[in-house]
């Protein structure tokens, strides 16, 4: 996987777009790809957008995909057995990495002093990444998904040996122990979730899950959470978690600690993303799943593509290290955005938004491929 330092080009010359929405018809433009290049965007990205735009640019699904029923209570949710079988197969096994929360403002956030060794306060180390492990687990025909979250506390060196599990938390879909609120997938193993976490009267707070699979490297994705706030049908941003993984191997529940096996590095404390390299004019080729028909429909594949104009501006983005952006928009017809984000190239991104209508409940989920349309400003 390149590193924000480096540059690779990849030979194979499927198109990103064609990556992240398999479902997409095979006639669709093609072109190399560049992680992390500082270069400006070329004429011919430019030119494969018109290209693109000017295609149906309809996500196709087969009718011939038996579909199934997914009950839930009073709910009968149509589910696609081919896509999500796709996606349990891709989303399934040990995702390990680094995990960090930051402010609504996008600062870092200290983990507690008490967890951290002596040995860092004295080199007057300041932490901010945990160590991570998400064993995943979808199963394919049961239409069930469980993963879990553990925190290991952190170590002096590399002491794989003395590797501690400090909190464990656990999510299911589907079955008696569902708890999310809203899910959507790709068969690419994206998706979005929407959890609630505690509701006091007036006031919930719920959590936004992004999940996005890197387009080139199916063994390396990100997860951004928003923590929402939902107060007298207003949405409030109140904290983010950004976690970085890797793919590790097939489902074990976590039983291998990862310790120095862990490939990747803590990014906390690395430089955010600059709001120069986002903000600007982008067209964004996108992935659907409406919710606003029924409540009951908390389990969706995304699809119905479309293509829209995006324009952002530096007032509406948190930047985050590893090109990650957020942001928590309200717009003029009372909707509100939550948005996620990540460069992949400069001139090419991944973004994930649930859009919320003006009485707070949920109305969208959409992922999709971005390519700036005037260039970055």
């Amino acid at each position: 996987m390149a590193s924000s330092a480096h540059s690779i080009t990849f030979n194979n010359r499927r198109s990103v777009a064609s990556l992240l929405f398999p479902c997409l018809s095979s006639n669709l433009y093609h072109y190399p790809v560049k992680i992390f290049n500082p270069k400006p965007i070329s004429p011919s990205l430019h030119s494969n957008l018109t290209i693109f735009a000017s295609s149906s640019s309809s996500f196709a699904v087969s009718k011939s995909i038996p579909q199934a029923e997914l009950e839930d209570g009073n709910s009968s949710l149509p589910v696609n057995l081919k896509a999500w079988s796709e996606f349990a197969d891709k989303v399934s096994g040990e995702w390990d990495g680094h995990g960090a929360d930051f402010t609504s403002e996008g600062k870092p956030i200290e983990l507690p002093e008490y967890i951290v060794p002596e040995a860092y306060r004295e080199w007057d180390v300041k932490v901010h990444d945990w160590q991570t492990q998400c064993p995943t687990l979808a199963e394919p025909e049961d239409f069930l998904l469980s993963y879990k979250l553990i925190r290991l506390l952190p170590t002096v060196g590399c002491e794989a040996d003395a590797a501690t599990i400090y909190s464990t938390d656990e999510w299911n879909i589907g079955g008696e122990g569902n708890r999310v609120l809203a899910f959507a997938y790709l068969s690419s193993g994206s998706y979005v979730a929407v959890w609630p976490t505690e509701d006091s009267g007036a006031s919930k707070l719920m959590e936004l899950e992004h999940c996005l699979v890197d387009p080139q490297n199916r063994e390396s994705r990100i997860r951004i959470i928003q923590v929402v706030q939902l107060d007298n049908m207003k949405l409030r941003l109140q904290k983010i978690k950004v976690f970085c993984e890797q793919w590790y191997g097939p489902f074990r529940n976590g039983e291998q600690l990862g310790g120095c096996a862990i490939r990747d590095s803590r990014f906390a404390s690395t430089d955010p993303l600059k709001d120069s390299e986002v903000i600007g004019v982008w067209q964004s080729h996108e992935a659907v799943a409406s919710f606003k028909s029924s409540q009951n429909n908390i389990l969706q594949e995304l699809m119905d593509g479309r293509t829209q104009k995006i324009v952002r501006s530096e007032c509406d983005l948190i930047m985050l290290p590893r090109h990650l952006w957020c942001s928590l928009k309200e717009r003029e017809n009372g909707e509100t955005c939550g948005e996620v984000g990540w460069l992949l190239d400069r001139g090419s991104a991944l973004s994930s938004r649930c859009i919320f209508s003006s009485d707070g409940k949920l109305k969208e989920i959409a992922v999709g491929y971005e390519v700036a349309g005037d260039g970055v400003v």
